[in-house]
């Protein structure tokens, strides 16, 4: 990984909000799966369970199943406690780590790693490490491969361990437990049918999988894994998501197309970031007909700049919460010098409230990887 630094990268961040959320994520008690049972889950206490989105009861039966899909409405009903849960410890994580980075406090590192010790180690309360019954869709499957991009938010956790190696409480079993944790959860979605259906998906679907297989071979030192996925982002996900200027044509087909439109494009700035080495640089890489990830940023930059120029339809919900600040503009301001980009990143709001929004960022303390 390239780490496009500036001179003093705590120049680039807002030291006082990254300890304000430190502070808050200090007096919050540890979450774990367990803490909600899934009434419709197939699988067991420590299983990950959550359901599709878009899919709502059949009116037409008296059981209301098997469900029925509406794309882009979010059913407020379906089972999400597990997604919360680990979002919030994700969250959590990465702001006391940030802090830790930022002060060399050892109470943040210590919470940190506290919420990180009983959320994947604990016998009591850990999470298997498989989503064999993720966005499950009652009545006609107990679980999905598409359901993976429910973890995309677990991509902050082994930079967040890295940044809290250097803390006493991050103690050798407890980050070598991490680690298998880690391995054995990308061994499991790169081997499991689920795991290996998402990875093959020709939308944001992949993007998202190969982002998670690239950090967490990154933090497991999986180098096979590493040049897999960037083999994978050259000759397909490039090529097949990827229009002539810079856009990506599955996902503004989609009913929330300027959402979709952020989400994609931060997810391949991501894999760039996480995968580029000065040997191979996919920031620099192109086709033959000028597309990459300059080109996809280049497109999308003037509607995040100013989103009254957005010239499709808005999208059907939370179009408003949008743009928010999404990690894809820094990253791709470091690496290509670009002020632009860093100074749109400073002006978007780091808190948005759209709790749809939230969910599409993948990445919540930048610092960390830079």
């Amino acid at each position: 990984m390239i780490r496009f630094a500036a001179k003093d990268k705590f120049e680039l961040f807002d030291k006082e909000w990254i300890v304000r959320h430190a502070d808050a994520s200090l007096k919050a008690k540890p979450v774990h799966i367990t803490d909600a049972v899934a009434r419709m889950s197939e699988g067991g206490i420590h299983d990950f369970y959550s359901n599709g989105d878009y899919w709502w009861p059949n009116p037409e039966t008296q059981d209301g199943l098997p469900y029925i899909r509406r794309d882009g409405e979010s059913n407020p009903n379906n089972f999400d406690s597990h997604r919360l849960t680990l979002r919030s410890m994700r969250t959590h994580v990465a702001n006391l780590a940030a802090a830790y980075q930022c002060t060399g406090s050892e109470a943040y590192a210590a919470k940190a790693v506290r919420f990180l010790k009983e959320f994947f180690l604990d016998e009591e309360t850990l999470m298997n490490p498989h989503l064999l019954y993720a966005q499950a869709i009652p009545g006609i499957t107990p679980g999905r491969g598409i359901g993976i991009i429910d973890t995309l938010h677990l991509v902050d956790v082994p930079f967040a361990a890295e940044a809290l190696k250097a803390s006493p409480s991050m103690t050798e079993e407890i980050y070598d437990g991490l680690k298998r944790w880690f391995a054995e959860y990308l061994s499991w979605m790169s081997t499991h049918k689920n795991g290996i259906e998402e990875m093959n998906a020709d939308n944001n679907h992949s993007v998202c999988w190969f982002v998670q297989a690239a950090a967490f071979a990154w933090f497991t030192g999986n180098e096979d894994m590493l040049q897999f996925c960037r083999q994978r982002y050259k000759e397909v996900l490039l090529p097949e998501q990827m229009a002539a200027d810079g856009s990506f044509p599955r996902e503004l087909a989609r009913t929330k197309p300027y959402g979709y439109a952020i989400f994609v494009l931060d997810n391949m700035a991501a894999l760039c970031y996480i995968l580029s080495t000065p040997e191979d640089n996919l920031w620099q890489f192109e086709l033959a007909d000028g597309r990459g990830i300059r080109k996809g940023l280049s497109y999308l930059y003037p509607y995040m700049n100013d989103k009254s120029s957005w010239p499709y339809p808005p999208d059907v919900e939370h179009f408003d919460g949008w743009p928010a600040k999404v990690p894809s503009l820094l990253f791709a301001g470091l690496a290509y010098g670009e002020n632009a980009y860093i100074e749109l990143w400073k002006r978007l709001d780091p808190d948005p409230t759209d709790m749809e929004v939230r969910r599409n960022i993948g990445i919540r303390q930048p610092i960390l990887f830079v």
